[in-house]
């Protein structure tokens, strides 16, 4: 059976951060797309494809924007229950409200319930798929890959590893660290829609012996992710120093142990140096925005088309619950407002593209998520582009796709999501369980 998904559309035929933008995408004013046994089989003009499939159900978006879904290349889903907790610098945010907080994911049952919360938000917000640190438990991990696997979701997470500078009850070990991951990674990558990450927290937290360690494993198991925190905040960068003099920079500490590839995931990475942006750029390793994070617990300003210009890979995430919206398009507006501090205005394709594709590039998932793309998985959100009377105000004015849609970007919140399917599903805003019916 075919299910046609009915409305606008805008694809994306190329990368949005050259010359013009504007031209990297094809919008069709009345279009469909296709979808057969949860993937994507043809995208097109609407009369055509009901021509092409006659028997097809259909679902009617109306005006509504079909787009990916939204991927959320970084993010902490045990701090879901403290997002905006009011404040403090990041080592003194982490010590007063994230720490306490991870100490309770030792009780399986309440990783459970802030796994599939911290889900539902997201799918409420049109966030398709998330990658996420876990604690230094490893039932916070099985919580969240079994949440994922019972909404159909693609994600990334594993196990956050930490020997040191942290309290005793959020400490594991070089060798634990090692052995955990180990084993959930055999438990979960590559099972579904699941990929595991090896997750050292950042440098502060972890010695040099469990960095090897992590680095041994990641040596072991190439297809992996590798996610950790990079140069965040000045007074972070300068603790690193301290705690590994022998380092030539913050990257080092973990390209010394292991720690630096294509398929790392580096979150932040606001203040790095020219030997640190060079090496990331040749291995090929992502870097992370984190804008409403940045923001919120005052880190700086990361110069996004400056990165894009020099060939770095980059992603778009929230960083709940340092981030203060579960919402990508929070994220996009963010993005837009610090780059305007950092002098240059973004384009609504590189925004958009950074929000779908990108981070899907981030993941090497391309080939599965963040496309519309034959073939890959039915992971589409719809937007409403007059969700509130102030955007409707503005979209009206309109005179191309890309006008209509900034309003949403920069003002619109889980309003604007008219619908979102995840592996050809229809998910009802806010439900747990699915609506089997297109």
């Amino acid at each position: 059976m075919t299910d046609l998904i009915l409305g606008q559309l805008l694809i994306f035929e190329d990368d949005p951060f050259g010359p013009e933008p504007w031209a990297a995408a094809r919008h069709v004013r009345r279009g469909a797309i296709a979808v057969e046994a949860g993937r994507i089989v043809q995208t097109g003009d609407a009369d055509a494809l009901r021509a092409a499939h006659p028997r097809a159900r259909c679902t009617d978006m109306g005006a509504a924007l079909l787009l990916p879904g939204f991927v959320d290349a970084h993010m902490h889903y045990p701090q879901t229950a403290m997002i905006a907790s009011w404040g403090k610098r990041l080592i003194d945010w982490l010590e007063t409200y994230t720490f306490p907080e991870e100490a309770k994911f030792a009780d399986p049952a309440y990783a459970a319930e802030i796994a599939g919360r911290t889900l539902d938000l997201a799918l409420a917000h049109g966030t398709t798929s998330l990658t996420s640190f876990c604690t230094i438990h490893p039932a916070s991990v099985d919580a969240f890959f079994e949440a994922a696997e019972a909404r159909g979701m693609a994600v990334v997470a594993g196990k956050t590893c930490m020997d040191r500078n942290a309290p005793e009850t959020l400490r594991d070990s070089a060798q634990s660290a090692y052995d955990d991951s180990l084993a959930l990674l055999m438990r979960w990558h590559g099972k579904g829609r699941a990929r595991y990450a090896i997750t050292p927290r950042f440098s502060p937290t972890s010695s040099g012996a469990q960095l090897e360690a992590l680095g041994a494993l990641w040596a072991a198991h190439t297809d992996c992710l590798m996610q950790t925190h990079l140069s965040e905040q000045v007074d972070e960068v300068a603790w690193v120093r301290q705690l590994y003099p022998e380092a030539r920079d913050y990257l080092d500490t973990y390209e010394m142990h292991g720690l630096l590839g294509a398929n790392g995931l580096y979150g932040h990475a606001i203040h790095l140096e020219p030997r640190e942006r060079d090496r990331l750029r040749e291995t090929g390793a992502a870097l992370v925005h984190c804008p409403t994070s940045n923001t919120f617990i005052g880190s700086g300003i990361f110069d996004l088309a400056a990165r894009a210009r020099e060939g770095q890979r980059l992603a778009l995430a929230t960083d709940t619950g340092g981030g203060s919206s579960f919402s990508m398009l929070r994220s996009m507006a963010a993005a837009y407002e610090i780059g305007q501090l950092a002098g240059t205005a973004l384009h609504p394709a590189q925004l958009l593209w950074l929000a779908t594709e990108g981070s899907a590039r981030a993941l090497r998932a391309e080939a599965e998520i963040g496309t519309l793309a034959a073939g890959s998985m039915a992971d589409i959100v719809a937007l409403d582009l007059a969700s509130t009377p102030a955007i409707a105000q503005r979209a009206r004015r309109a005179e191309d796709p890309w006008e209509a849609l900034f309003p949403t970007i920069m003002m619109g919140d889980d309003r604007a999501i008219a619908g979102v399917w995840v592996g050809g599903t229809r998910h009802d805003a806010g439900a747990a369980a699915p609506d089997r019916k297109t």
